[in-house]
């Protein structure tokens, strides 16, 4: 079984294990939940159908039906522990892919950035200063197909979800709450503060891959002015 205590594991329902990494979230936790997540993929377990992290946990989806019956949490969890023992062995890399996301914030790009400002105790300036003074991680992809969910930020822009969501935020909204930011790829609801827009495209249903971010990708913001968001978008 597993060795190391930072991990734990559950069943969920008849065909799905959840792997728990016994930590408070933190870019750390994330990229250990991210590369082991490759190594459980890698590892090619006989009967896992997918392999899915999230901020601190991994979802690790197989067929039931290749296991006797009654065996198969038992089976995909020991060969789970196998695999986790083999990479607590192993020390991480930093994630070798940097995307540059061009924000242009406040104004009718980041409706929020005043109140975000004003909560935080901060500037407009230092807000978005923050936002984009450091490379960031991708935790994981949820809630719309290619939304990213990104962080960790400097705890003074920790600022909970908007009390009253939006029924609708335009395409590429960029917003953030509890010290993350998610990226809107299209237009739906949400309930995070919006402080910018991006004019590049997060979802490609048509390629391979289908999202520009990934779980596992080092993210920078950049400041870009409202002339530099048209001329972004009239080359697309």
């Amino acid at each position: 079984m597993i060795n190391d205590k930072r991990w734990s594991i559950t069943s969920q329902g008849d065909r799905t294990i959840i792997l728990t990494f016994n930590k408070p979230v933190s870019i750390e936790g994330g990229r250990t939940c991210s590369s082991l997540a490759q190594a459980i993929r890698e590892s090619d377990i006989r009967g896992v159908l997918d392999v899915v992290p999230s901020l601190s946990s991994i979802a690790v989806h197989y067929q039931p039906r290749l296991f006797g019956a009654s065996t198969s949490f038992k089976n995909i969890s020991n060969e789970v522990a196998r695999v986790i023992n083999q990479f607590e062995k192993t020390e991480l890399s930093m994630p070798s892919n940097v995307i540059n996301i061009p924000v242009c914030y406040g104004g009718i790009y980041g409706p929020d950035l005043t109140y975000v400002a004003k909560h935080c105790g901060l500037s407009e300036t230092e807000v978005i200063h923050l936002h984009s003074n450091s490379n960031a991680f991708v935790f994981m992809l949820g809630f719309a197909p290619g939304a990213a969910y990104i962080g960790m930020h400097d705890k003074a822009l920790n600022i909970g979800r908007k009390d009253t969501p939006r029924t609708a935020l335009p395409k590429g909204s960029v917003a953030i709450a509890n010290c993350q930011t998610i990226i809107y790829p299209n237009e739906s609801p949400g309930g995070w503060h919006v402080i910018g827009t991006t004019p590049l495209e997060m979802f490609f249903p048509e390629q391979t891959p289908p999202t520009l971010l990934a779980p596992g990708d080092a993210v920078r913001f950049t400041p870009i002015s409202a002339e530099e968001f048209t001329n972004y978008q009239s080359k697309s």
